[in-house]
Protein backbone atom coordinates (compact mmCIF):
# COMPACT_ATOMS: atom_id res chain seq x y z
CA UNK A 1 0.00 0.00 0.00
CA UNK A 2 1.48 3.34 -1.05
CA UNK A 3 1.05 6.57 0.86
CA UNK A 4 1.86 10.22 0.34
CA UNK A 5 3.70 12.36 2.88
CA UNK A 6 1.37 14.44 5.00
CA UNK A 7 2.79 16.82 7.56
CA UNK A 8 -0.18 16.83 9.90
CA UNK A 9 0.37 18.46 13.27
CA UNK A 10 1.03 16.13 16.16
CA UNK A 11 -2.02 17.40 18.07
CA UNK A 12 -5.59 17.53 16.73
CA UNK A 13 -8.37 19.34 18.61
CA UNK A 14 -11.43 17.09 18.94
CA UNK A 15 -14.63 18.67 17.55
CA UNK A 16 -12.86 22.01 17.36
CA UNK A 17 -11.94 22.75 20.97
CA UNK A 18 -12.64 19.65 23.01
CA UNK A 19 -14.96 20.49 25.89
CA UNK A 20 -13.99 24.16 26.08
CA UNK A 21 -16.62 25.38 23.59
CA UNK A 22 -19.70 23.97 21.87
CA UNK A 23 -18.58 21.13 19.65
CA UNK A 24 -18.50 21.43 15.87
CA UNK A 25 -18.91 25.20 15.80
CA UNK A 26 -16.79 28.02 14.44
CA UNK A 27 -16.54 29.33 17.99
CA UNK A 28 -14.81 26.09 18.98
CA UNK A 29 -12.39 26.22 16.06
CA UNK A 30 -11.58 29.86 16.72
CA UNK A 31 -10.95 29.12 20.40
CA UNK A 32 -8.71 26.18 19.55
CA UNK A 33 -6.81 28.33 17.08
CA UNK A 34 -6.34 31.09 19.66
CA UNK A 35 -4.70 28.52 21.96
CA UNK A 36 -2.19 27.48 19.31
CA UNK A 37 -3.97 24.47 17.79
CA UNK A 38 -3.62 24.19 14.03
CA UNK A 39 -5.57 21.02 13.20
CA UNK A 40 -9.17 20.38 14.07
CA UNK A 41 -11.32 17.25 13.91
CA UNK A 42 -14.98 17.92 13.11
CA UNK A 43 -18.00 15.84 12.12
CA UNK A 44 -19.70 16.46 8.78
CA UNK A 45 -23.11 15.34 7.57
CA UNK A 46 -25.83 16.41 5.10
CA UNK A 47 -28.97 18.47 5.42
CA UNK A 48 -32.15 17.56 3.56
CA UNK A 49 -30.97 19.69 0.62
CA UNK A 50 -27.59 17.92 0.62
CA UNK A 51 -25.57 20.76 2.12
CA UNK A 52 -22.60 19.62 4.26
CA UNK A 53 -22.78 20.95 7.82
CA UNK A 54 -21.00 20.25 11.08
CA UNK A 55 -22.94 17.88 13.33
CA UNK A 56 -22.01 14.71 15.19
CA UNK A 57 -25.42 13.18 15.91
CA UNK A 58 -28.07 12.11 13.42
CA UNK A 59 -30.55 14.26 15.31
CA UNK A 60 -30.38 17.89 16.41
CA UNK A 61 -31.76 17.31 19.89
CA UNK A 62 -28.57 17.20 21.97
CA UNK A 63 -26.88 20.34 20.64
CA UNK A 64 -29.80 22.49 19.45
CA UNK A 65 -32.84 21.18 21.34
CA UNK A 66 -34.77 20.45 18.13
CA UNK A 67 -36.06 16.87 18.07
CA UNK A 68 -35.46 16.34 14.37
CA UNK A 69 -32.99 14.54 12.11
CA UNK A 70 -30.36 16.62 10.36
CA UNK A 71 -31.21 14.78 7.13
CA UNK A 72 -34.81 16.01 7.45
CA UNK A 73 -33.83 19.63 8.02
CA UNK A 74 -33.03 22.15 5.28
CA UNK A 75 -29.88 24.24 5.44
CA UNK A 76 -31.97 27.40 5.69
CA UNK A 77 -33.88 26.06 8.70
CA UNK A 78 -30.65 24.88 10.27
CA UNK A 79 -29.26 28.42 10.20
CA UNK A 80 -32.00 29.54 12.59
CA UNK A 81 -30.98 27.10 15.35
CA UNK A 82 -28.88 27.82 18.44
CA UNK A 83 -26.01 25.30 18.70
CA UNK A 84 -24.20 27.03 21.55
CA UNK A 85 -26.60 27.60 24.45
CA UNK A 86 -26.50 23.93 25.53
CA UNK A 87 -22.80 24.37 26.33
CA UNK A 88 -22.97 27.65 28.26
CA UNK A 89 -24.69 31.06 28.14
CA UNK A 90 -21.46 32.53 26.76
CA UNK A 91 -22.12 30.76 23.45
CA UNK A 92 -25.85 31.35 23.16
CA UNK A 93 -26.80 31.98 19.57
CA UNK A 94 -23.82 30.17 18.04
CA UNK A 95 -25.05 28.66 14.75
CA UNK A 96 -24.50 25.27 13.15
CA UNK A 97 -21.72 26.01 10.65
CA UNK A 98 -21.58 24.96 7.03
CA UNK A 99 -18.55 23.29 5.51
CA UNK A 100 -18.09 26.44 3.43
CA UNK A 101 -17.67 28.55 6.57
CA UNK A 102 -15.11 26.12 7.99
CA UNK A 103 -13.23 26.12 4.69
CA UNK A 104 -13.00 29.90 4.72
CA UNK A 105 -11.50 29.84 8.21
CA UNK A 106 -8.99 27.10 7.39
CA UNK A 107 -7.92 28.71 4.13
CA UNK A 108 -7.54 32.12 5.74
CA UNK A 109 -5.56 30.74 8.70
CA UNK A 110 -3.55 27.96 7.01
CA UNK A 111 -5.08 25.33 9.26
CA UNK A 112 -5.58 21.61 8.82
CA UNK A 113 -9.00 20.01 9.13
CA UNK A 114 -10.00 16.38 9.68
CA UNK A 115 -13.50 15.95 8.27
CA UNK A 116 -15.09 12.90 9.83
CA UNK A 117 -17.90 11.92 7.47
CA UNK A 118 -20.89 11.00 9.67
CA UNK A 119 -23.70 9.90 7.37
CA UNK A 120 -27.26 9.46 8.54
CA UNK A 121 -28.08 5.74 8.52
CA UNK A 122 -28.59 4.57 4.95
CA UNK A 123 -27.01 7.66 3.39
CA UNK A 124 -23.32 6.72 3.43
CA UNK A 125 -22.69 6.86 -0.31
CA UNK A 126 -24.51 10.11 -0.99
CA UNK A 127 -22.91 11.75 2.04
CA UNK A 128 -19.41 10.74 0.98
CA UNK A 129 -20.08 11.94 -2.55
CA UNK A 130 -21.54 15.33 -1.63
CA UNK A 131 -18.95 16.04 1.04
CA UNK A 132 -16.19 15.22 -1.44
CA UNK A 133 -17.68 17.43 -4.13
CA UNK A 134 -18.03 20.36 -1.78
CA UNK A 135 -14.58 19.88 -0.27
CA UNK A 136 -12.93 19.63 -3.66
CA UNK A 137 -14.59 22.86 -4.80
CA UNK A 138 -13.93 24.78 -1.58
CA UNK A 139 -10.26 23.86 -1.31
CA UNK A 140 -9.57 24.37 -5.02
CA UNK A 141 -8.42 27.89 -4.13
CA UNK A 142 -5.69 26.60 -1.81
CA UNK A 143 -2.93 27.55 -4.31
CA UNK A 144 -3.73 31.20 -3.64
CA UNK A 145 -4.30 30.80 0.09
CA UNK A 146 -0.76 30.61 1.47
CA UNK A 147 -0.57 26.89 0.70
CA UNK A 148 -3.33 25.88 3.09
CA UNK A 149 -3.28 22.09 3.42
CA UNK A 150 -5.87 19.72 2.02
CA UNK A 151 -8.36 18.21 4.48
CA UNK A 152 -8.23 14.64 5.71
CA UNK A 153 -11.39 12.56 5.23
CA UNK A 154 -12.10 9.93 7.89
CA UNK A 155 -15.10 7.73 8.57
CA UNK A 156 -16.28 4.57 10.26
CA UNK A 157 -18.28 3.96 7.06
CA UNK A 158 -16.18 2.41 4.26
CA UNK A 159 -18.97 3.15 1.76
CA UNK A 160 -18.74 6.86 2.55
CA UNK A 161 -14.97 6.86 2.07
CA UNK A 162 -15.22 4.90 -1.17
CA UNK A 163 -17.79 7.35 -2.49
CA UNK A 164 -15.60 10.30 -1.49
CA UNK A 165 -12.59 8.70 -3.16
CA UNK A 166 -14.49 8.27 -6.44
CA UNK A 167 -15.07 12.03 -6.53
CA UNK A 168 -11.86 13.36 -4.98
CA UNK A 169 -9.10 10.72 -4.98
CA UNK A 170 -6.48 13.41 -4.29
CA UNK A 171 -7.87 14.03 -0.79
CA UNK A 172 -6.28 11.68 1.78
CA UNK A 173 -8.54 9.17 3.51
CA UNK A 174 -8.49 7.47 6.89
CA UNK A 175 -10.47 4.50 8.18
CA UNK A 176 -11.83 4.89 11.71
CA UNK A 177 -12.05 1.75 13.81
CA UNK A 178 -13.19 0.98 17.35
CA UNK A 179 -12.48 -2.76 17.18
CA UNK A 180 -9.77 -4.97 15.70
CA UNK A 181 -12.23 -7.75 15.01
CA UNK A 182 -13.04 -6.45 11.52
CA UNK A 183 -10.79 -7.04 8.50
CA UNK A 184 -9.44 -3.51 8.62
CA UNK A 185 -6.35 -4.37 6.58
CA UNK A 186 -8.42 -5.43 3.57
CA UNK A 187 -10.67 -2.40 3.97
CA UNK A 188 -7.66 -0.07 4.01
CA UNK A 189 -6.35 -1.67 0.83
CA UNK A 190 -9.67 -1.54 -0.99
CA UNK A 191 -10.06 2.14 -0.07
CA UNK A 192 -6.47 3.03 -0.83
CA UNK A 193 -6.52 4.74 2.56
CA UNK A 194 -3.35 6.34 3.88
CA UNK A 195 -4.43 6.47 7.52
CA UNK A 196 -5.81 4.19 10.22
CA UNK A 197 -7.54 6.13 13.01
CA UNK A 198 -7.84 3.95 16.12
CA UNK A 199 -9.53 4.12 19.45
CA UNK A 200 -6.35 4.63 21.49
CA UNK A 201 -7.15 1.68 23.77
CA UNK A 202 -6.58 -0.64 20.79
CA UNK A 203 -3.09 0.62 20.05
CA UNK A 204 -0.07 -1.48 20.94
CA UNK A 205 3.52 -1.48 19.65
CA UNK A 206 2.60 -4.59 17.66
CA UNK A 207 -0.30 -2.85 15.94
CA UNK A 208 1.92 0.09 15.08
CA UNK A 209 4.53 -2.22 13.61
CA UNK A 210 1.78 -3.69 11.43
CA UNK A 211 0.72 -0.25 10.19
CA UNK A 212 4.33 0.63 9.40
CA UNK A 213 4.63 -2.54 7.33
CA UNK A 214 1.52 -1.40 5.45
CA UNK A 215 3.01 2.12 5.01
CA UNK A 216 -0.04 3.55 6.76
CA UNK A 217 -0.07 6.42 9.26
CA UNK A 218 -1.74 5.68 12.60
CA UNK A 219 -3.74 8.37 14.40
CA UNK A 220 -5.27 7.89 17.85
CA UNK A 221 -8.55 9.12 19.33
CA UNK A 222 -9.66 10.43 21.85
CA UNK A 223 -6.66 10.71 24.17
CA UNK A 224 -7.20 13.00 27.16
CA UNK A 225 -4.40 11.77 29.43
CA UNK A 226 -1.15 13.57 28.51
CA UNK A 227 0.94 10.64 29.79
CA UNK A 228 -0.95 8.20 27.56
CA UNK A 229 -0.59 10.61 24.65
CA UNK A 230 3.18 10.79 25.13
CA UNK A 231 3.38 6.99 25.33
CA UNK A 232 1.54 6.66 22.04
CA UNK A 233 3.81 9.20 20.38
CA UNK A 234 6.87 7.36 21.65
CA UNK A 235 5.49 4.14 20.19
CA UNK A 236 5.01 5.75 16.79
CA UNK A 237 1.50 7.19 16.57
CA UNK A 238 1.51 10.00 14.00
CA UNK A 239 -1.05 12.35 15.59
CA UNK A 240 -3.30 12.49 18.64
CA UNK A 241 -6.95 13.63 18.71
CA UNK A 242 -7.78 15.08 22.11
CA UNK A 243 -10.26 17.06 24.17
CA UNK A 244 -7.52 18.12 26.59
CA UNK A 245 -6.81 21.53 25.07
CA UNK A 246 -6.21 23.00 28.51
CA UNK A 247 -3.68 20.29 29.49
CA UNK A 248 -1.59 19.85 26.33
CA UNK A 249 0.57 22.51 24.72
CA UNK A 250 0.23 22.05 20.94
CA UNK A 251 3.23 24.31 20.32
CA UNK A 252 5.61 22.08 22.31
CA UNK A 253 8.45 21.36 19.90
CA UNK A 254 9.86 18.42 21.88
CA UNK A 255 10.10 15.49 19.49
CA UNK A 256 9.32 11.96 20.68
CA UNK A 257 12.25 9.60 20.18
CA UNK A 258 10.73 7.88 17.15
CA UNK A 259 10.84 11.17 15.19
CA UNK A 260 14.51 11.87 15.96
Amino acid sequence: MMTHKHNWPRWIAHRGAGHLAPENTLAAIRLGYSKGWRMFEVDITLTSDHQPVLMHDETLRRTTGLDQHVADTSSSDLRTLDAGRWHSPLYAGEPVPSLAQVARFCLANTSWINLEIKPTTGLAEVTGREVARATQALWSTRATSRCAPMPLFTSFEPAALASACAIAPEIPRGLLIDTLETDWVTTLRVLGAQVLVCDHTLITPELLQHTRELSVHCLAYTVNDPKRAQQLLEWGVRSIITDALDEIDPTDSTQPSWLN
